[in-house]
């Protein structure tokens, strides 16, 4: 209702009558009715409630009717005339063309939300499944493919819904049990999850094989980066990928994934919500972690589901190496970063490694503390090199050793903790025409 004394609309919380200088707004459709409730009103409120009067019943509306226009025109109509207002999103335009009185695309593939929540993937992105939707309509990820989603047939549109979500299930499944990404936070690139529901849709039970080149695709590309810019392109490429895969014409889902090089991660700082950081993390969580000061296996998904950085550990602490002269990106580097539970994290605190290993060796033998640094991707070569102090040296056999087993993730293998046995020939030969990088680098 609108208060002519104060001239501001309000909202009531009761249900008494209200003083005659509070309009109901429903009068404004009953001119008898709001003029005989105002009449008796000082005349300046009785000039306020005719100009409320006329604001409203006089307000025009332009109304355009177009006929036989295909729905990408209407919104590009839309998107030129409504230059001030607030801008309609993919998923609003496509909602409004194929609302029905029994459908709203909105509501539906909310239901698919929820039906992921309670496997802890229930924070995706509408437009993410609106991309699997489409592709399960035979149409594809793009937004142009997303716009043409109205031009199905009425009953094509839910039942692509229905085979989405069946898929996204067994999706989920697959990138929880067997790469172990336990929400969908975790995800480097939340766009491989579209991709992922898109196989299983068409390939609901692979065999042994197909799952390792499942796993070998999704470390490929996680560890590359392809998905940081996932044009419409690469999204025809990656569909075409997909169906070669699934159909039996190839036996790897081949992507045009770049290289992997230690360059890759040296070069990265350590930031907890960005998108190569979480791909490290992965990595660093398959390798099975323990903590360095109990011998206890890190609980990685509890890890890679925090939103804050305990469980993650500067070897080198950054204090430590910025009070040696050390620039603050250096220091920062994800080749100086380990898992570690957050007691132990607070334990070393800023210590130089060479004081909190030699403490850690003491109580436990240094047999046992290279153990552990073993499953936290830290080589005699990286160890010999932090005892000694010297981050530079640290960096390089640490980047040796995180290509070594980023090569062996990319190998499709399912891993369980990282075994400790030299690495397979194959990958030795990999690593021979990989780019390795350069340790000569001053700081």
């Amino acid at each position: 209702m609108y208060d002519l004394q104060e001239e501001r609309f309000l909202h009531r919380h009761d249900l008494d009558d209200a003083p005659k200088h509070q309009i109901p707004l429903r009068f404004l459709v009953e001119p008898s009715d709001f003029f005989q409730r105002v009449m008796e009103l000082p005349r300046e409120q009785q000039e306020r409630a005719r100009v409320l009067f006329n604001r409203f019943t006089k307000y025009e509306v332009a109304v355009v009717t177009l006929e036989a226009t295909s729905f990408t025109e209407v919104g590009r109509i839309f998107e030129r005339v409504n230059t001030r207002g607030t801008p309609l999103t993919t998923i609003e335009f496509v909602r409004a063309a194929t609302w029905r009185d029994d459908f709203d695309l909105l509501d539906a593939i909310d239901r698919v939300r929820e039906a992921l929540a309670r496997k802890h993937y229930g924070h995706i992105e509408r437009k993410l499944l609106l991309r699997s939707i489409a592709a399960a309509a035979g149409l594809g990820f793009a937004t142009r493919d997303i716009e043409n989603l109205p031009n199905l047939d009425p009953a094509a549109l839910p039942a692509a819904i229905a085979a989405t979500e069946d898929a996204a299930r067994r999706a989920v499944d697959f990138l929880t049990t067997e790469i172990g990404t336990p929400t969908a936070e975790a995800l480097p690139y939340p766009n491989q999850l579209a991709v992922v529901i898109e196989i299983f849709r068409r390939l609901p039970k692979p065999n042994a094989h197909q799952f390792a080149a499942l796993r070998s695709w999704f470390w490929k590309t996680a560890l590359s980066g392809y998905y940081e810019g996932w044009n419409a392109r690469k999204m025809a490429d990656d569909l075409a990928a997909v169906i070669a895969f699934t159909q039996g014409a190839t036996k790897a889902i081949e992507v045009d994934a770049p290289a992997l090089s230690s360059r890759y991660w040296f070069a990265q700082q350590y930031r907890r919500d960005s998108s190569r950081t979480k791909a490290f993390a992965l990595m660093l969580a398959a390798a099975g972690p323990r903590d360095l000061r109990t011998g206890q296996k890190i609980d990685a998904g509890r890890a890679l589901a925090q939103s804050n950085d305990m469980e993650y550990h500067h070897f080198f602490p950054k204090a430590w190496l910025t009070r040696g002269g050390f620039a603050l990106e250096r220091a920062n580097s994800l080749l100086n970063i380990v898992m570690l539970t957050s007691i132990s994290n607070r334990a070393v605190s800023d210590q130089p490694p060479a004081a909190y290993l030699q403490d850690e060796i003491d109580f436990s033998g240094e047999e046992e503390i290279r153990a552990r640094l073993d499953s936290l991707l830290i080589s005699p070569q990286a160890f010999d090199a932090a005892m000694a102090g010297d981050y530079q040296s640290f960096l390089a056999a640490r980047g040796d050793t995180i290509l070594a087993w980023a090569l062996e993730l990319a190998q499709g293998g399912r891993v369980t903790g990282r075994p400790a046995t030299p690495l397979d020939p194959e990958v030795a030969r990999h690593l021979e025409a990989v780019e390795i990088m350069d340790t000569d680098t001053d700081d």
